[in-house]
């Protein structure tokens, strides 16, 4: 911030004069410009983001801890669906046959955590899985937690489960509320982790699944196949279209990674994909694929999406990951209908508890509730207003709302870490600093005229840099309460910049920021 305050940062509000920062953007090589005319809208805000996020499992959500954190979440950056694994699991007692075979169907703590969502506003994305142990056909399990990962032992109870959990749903929440909710049959059942059977099991219990939640309500929204890696997807349109099984929209997962896998334990090393179009890639070609399909009106949801796949990684730490996720949801927002980001916490048993604040878990939020950068990331998106305004630059959005305000969330994406010579566990768990990258300008015409409470809130290397700041503090393996107010007061998202600007009779809005590697900047313009 210090070094920031050193920088000359003034509104340009008169073209009479020109200042040092006007002279030093005429001759800068790395000069950038954002402009922008407030006259010319390009449409209502895209908001794609915002439709879901992920959870890992779902008695997770039991814990107080958890929900207050969701509400945290919601408040600030507005998340409408919520997906997490383990639904059925042994864990939530859904399912338990007696002697006989006699199925015995127990939503108590399902109605515990769905009440608690609706409550506050957020509805299920309603992930199907695991295999409850009584109706499983083996033994094996993934994560620490055990979840089964075998098909059903026998499908026409599978489907009497799953047609009676979705007539409970209507009977509590009522058909008009499940309407508006997705459900999600499994979980990668292409990846031999999560699923041990074929794809033509997949797909059977699919067909079983997906005919029981419309046997309740033809309305209702059901879909896969939720695959690891964007696969199954012509596979399984082509499926439901040749047997005549209902689909309503295709569910898949990408992650920024090109060298490593998933592994329980963590120690497999994982390596960022150097390629800057990874992930957003995947999601154009998964739109192409439901276009070219016999089914092209088919809804797409990134059901998981993150820059690693590893809840150990410690770039889901770093600052780098704030500008990572901007950049790919803009990449994105005109072909997914969600990318769900996995996870909003790291409240995340499938290693188990985890034994320090900072271990590169998925989490927008850390075990403590403190704000990682990831997560400016999203109440910026947040902030934005509902209609947004054609600009000149493809990494940045210029909006406005209906009081006058304007917001603005510029950034730099830059992938800094050495192509195939280290993993992201050696790469990332050190301190990183960020090179210059030059100057942007904001050149804003057809403002109005008037004065505006100008504030800036900056992202990047020492900035909101939450695990920076941790690094600098010795990474203590447990924090105590007043290191945890520290870390929380050095990374809260205050303004670097908060002054009241004009706006003179020629409506002109000019404003310099210095660039860094990953930097990201929201500009407020609120009008007085």
């Amino acid at each position: 911030m210090k070094t920031i305050n050193k920088l000359i940062l003034c509104v340009l509000i008169a073209t009479a004069t020109t200042t040092f920062a006007q002279k030093k953007v005429s001759k800068s090589s790395n000069a950038r410009a954002v402009t922008a005319d407030l006259n010319v809208v390009s449409g209502p805000t895209k908001t794609g983001w915002r439709k879901c996020v992920g959870a890992g499992r779902a008695n997770e959500g039991l814990r107080a801890d958890w929900q207050e954190q969701l509400k945290k979440v919601k408040k600030e950056i507005g998340f409408e669906n919520i997906r997490m694994h383990g639904l059925l699991h042994d864990d939530m007692g859904v399912y338990f046959e007696e002697k006989k075979g006699k199925p015995t169907y127990n939503w108590q703590y399902i109605d515990q955590l769905y009440d608690f969502l609706i409550g506050i506003g957020v509805k299920p994305f309603v992930e199907l899985s695991f295999m409850p142990k009584d109706l499983a056909s083996g033994p094996e399990t993934v994560f620490w937690w055990k979840g089964n990962i075998t098909p059903p032992k026998d499908y026409d109870k599978w489907y009497d489960l799953i047609k009676a959990l979705t007539e409970h749903f209507t009977e509590r929440y009522g058909a008009d509320e499940v309407k508006t909710w997705y459900f999600e049959v499994w979980n990668e059942p292409n990846h031999p982790a999560f699923l041990k059977g074929t794809q033509e099991d997949y797909f059977k219990m699919y067909n079983y699944t997906a005919k029981a939640i419309k046997a309740v309500n033809t309305d209702y929204k059901v879909g896969g196949p939720a695959s690891a890696g964007n696969k199954w997807v012509s596979e399984i349109i082509d499926y439901c279209d040749k047997q005549n099984v209902p689909i309503d929209f295709i569910a898949t997962h990408t992650y920024s990674v090109i060298k490593g896998t998933f592994d329980e334990s963590g120690k497999t090393g994982i390596q960022f994909n150097p390629d800057p179009m990874a992930v957003t890639k995947d999601v154009i070609n998964s739109r192409k694929l439901i276009q070219e399909s016999t089914k092209p009106n088919l809804e797409l949801h990134y059901t998981e999406w993150s820059s690693s796949f590893s809840s150990s990684d410690p770039i889901h730490d770093t600052y780098q990951s704030a500008a990572f996720i901007l950049d790919k949801i803009k990449g994105t927002e005109n072909y997914a209908n969600s990318m769900s980001y996995w996870t909003f916490t790291d409240i995340f048993e499938e290693k188990g508890p985890r034994t320090t604040p900072f271990h590169g878990g998925f989490g927008l939020l850390n075990y403590q509730s403190i704000k990682k950068p990831a997560y400016y990331a999203y109440e910026f998106l947040n902030k934005l207003g509902e209609t947004e305004i054609k600009s000149s630059d493809n990494a940045s959005w210029v909006c406005k709302n209906n009081k006058g305000d304007i917001q603005s969330l510029i950034w730099d994406f830059t992938i800094t870490q050495p192509e195939d010579k280290v993993f992201n566990g050696v790469y990332y768990k050190r301190e990183i600093p960020a090179k210059p990258k030059g100057t942007v300008q904001l050149k804003y015409k057809n403002v109005e005229e008037g004065k505006y409470q100008l504030s800036i809130v900056k992202v990047g290397y020492q900035s909101n840099d939450l695990y920076g700041s941790y690094m600098k503090m010795g990474s203590p393996n447990q924090l105590t309460k007043k290191q945890v107010q520290e870390l929380s007061n050095q990374n809260s998202g205050a303004p670097i910049i908060s002054e009241v600007v004009e706006v003179k009779k020629d409506k002109i809005f000019n404003y310099q920021l210095p660039m860094r590697e990953n930097d990201v900047y929201f500009v407020n313009l609120i009008r007085l």
